[in-house]
């Protein structure tokens, strides 16, 4: 069976890919169970090596690997090409710090007693990597690159939308150093992630949906074996009062458009002090209107395609639900009719969380405004949401953000900042935005597991 591959700009057909069935998955993953113990007993050295030569090949192969996922996920060229110069600097930080946090830690050496207490991070073993659309290289790298690192083997599916831009990561990881039989693709859909699930693995890494996060979650708990999950977010924005006006809306925007909204971290809901309100709308929609729609591959679009031709009924009914419900339209608010996944950079007012728009994660050009009075009125909006990834405050008292940011249940905090991942941070979510960690050293020791070490001179 084939996967077909089109271009969410135009519709048409960019490649067939062959899929993989419940056959061949059990035949990679058997390989995969081979080959890991010979790539574990490797020095580190010899591992890192490997992807610093990874690194060295994306570089060089940036322009063709920008194209190929720009013609498969509608992303605008120059974002491609920006992922992929963060990906390069998320590879350092992997390269730079694993050896040390990979080492044994000698936690008591007691001469008096002849013992010594030491504790091993040994690799999991073999991992599933089910990975997502919207940032292909950064969320499969942030697992699959730490997990190489520690000794791990790994079946990597990317997401059957994002499909030629994974299967270029793993032929690149190839011809770096890394067995064929180490690093092996899965190619397919939800049929293809079920059955790696059904293999004896020994770690499930999901980044995507919260619906299918909550089916891998079940299956992993029946084998108990670890499993991450990196779900959706509904993150909101606190504009204070005291706020420099032009710069906020400006990067507010950025933060709620960029990648025509399809981040986790993208920002979804905006909640503005009264007292700039009037101010903060008009900037905020001059900005947006300033934003380029149009061919993803045209240097200077700023708003490309819906990677999903599906998101955009997800749109146009959550603007169904806020209009009856008394919201206004202040630009946007339609899907272009035109062959491509193209929908207008919309900005709605008058919301209130009876809203679908303001509850339940877009994942597109559309966002939702609301006035506030105070800091108790805006903290307690921020909080009301099931999921808890991101969360941001703007303004000049860096007191008073980290106060109200201190008191909201999510995962990372932003002051005069949004829709930012750094390597040196942890990545994780609460609530219905996921569980574990991914990035910063937690996440290399995310692919490991301890072993406790007393060893006694007689």
């Amino acid at each position: 069976m084939a996967l077909r591959i089109e271009n969410p700009a135009t519709g048409e057909l960019v490649e067939e890919v062959a899929s993989d069935d419940d056959a061949s998955v059990t035949a990679k993953a058997a390989r995969a169970r081979a080959a890991q113990p010979a790539w574990a007993a490797r020095p580190i050295d010899e591992r890192l090596e490997a992807i610093r030569r990874f690194r060295t090949w994306i570089v060089d192969d940036k322009e063709r690997l920008a194209a190929i996922t720009t013609s498969e996920t509608g992303k605008p060229l120059q974002q491609s090409r920006n992922e992929l110069a963060g990906l390069a600097l998320r590879i350092d930080f992997f390269l730079d710090h694993s050896t040390a946090v990979l080492a044994d830690e000698v936690v008591m050496n007691d001469p008096a007693q002849n013992l010594l207490e030491r504790i091993a991070h040994e690799p999991l073993g073999v991992i599933a990597n089910i990975s997502a659309w919207n940032y292909p290289y950064f969320v499969g790298a942030n697992v699959f690159i730490p997990a190489l690192l520690a000794g791990n083997s790994v079946l990597y599916k990317p997401s059957e939308l994002a499909t030629l831009t994974g299967l270029a990561m793993v032929d690149a990881l190839h011809k770096s150093g890394v067995p064929d039989d180490v690093m092996i693709p899965i190619v397919g859909g939800g049929e293809a992630g079920a059955a790696i699930l059904r293999e004896p693995i020994d770690g499930a890494f999901f980044t995507g949906s919260y619906a299918t996060g909550m089916k891998i979650a079940e299956a992993a708990a029946k084998r108990i074996i670890t499993h991450q999950l990196e779900l959706g977010g509904k993150d909101p924005v606190y504009v204070t009062d005291d706020v420099d006006v032009a710069s906020a809306a400006a990067a507010i925007a950025d933060g709620a458009f960029y990648n025509c909204g399809q981040s986790c971290c993208a920002v979804e809901r905006i909640y503005v002090h009264e007292n700039v309100y009037d101010a903060f709308l008009g900037a905020f929609l001059a900005e947006v209107k300033s934003f380029k729609l149009g061919d993803p591959t045209v240097e200077g679009t700023y708003i490309g395609p819906l990677t999903r031709r599906a998101q955009l009924d997800v749109l146009d009914a959550q603007i169904a639900d806020a209009t009856a419900k008394g919201a206004k339209i202040e630009t946007g608010g339609a899907r272009l009719v035109t062959p491509g996944n193209f929908f207008e950079p919309t900005v709605l007012t008058g919301v209130t969380h009876d809203m679908r728009v303001m509850k339940e994660e877009s994942f597109g050009p559309i966002i939702g405004i609301m006035k506030v009075a105070n800091d108790e009125e805006a903290l307690f909006a921020m909080n009301d949401t099931e999921y808890g990834l991101t969360a941001g405050v703007y303004g000049k008292d860096r007191d008073r953000a980290r106060t109200i940011l201190s008191r909201v249940n999510a995962g990372s905090a932003y002051w005069n900042c949004c829709d930012r991942v750094s390597p040196r941070l942890p990545w994780s979510g609460r609530g219905h935005s996921g569980i574990g960690v991914t990035l910063s050293t937690y996440g290399i020791l995310a692919f490991t597991r301890t072993k406790a070490w007393h060893e006694k001179t007689v």
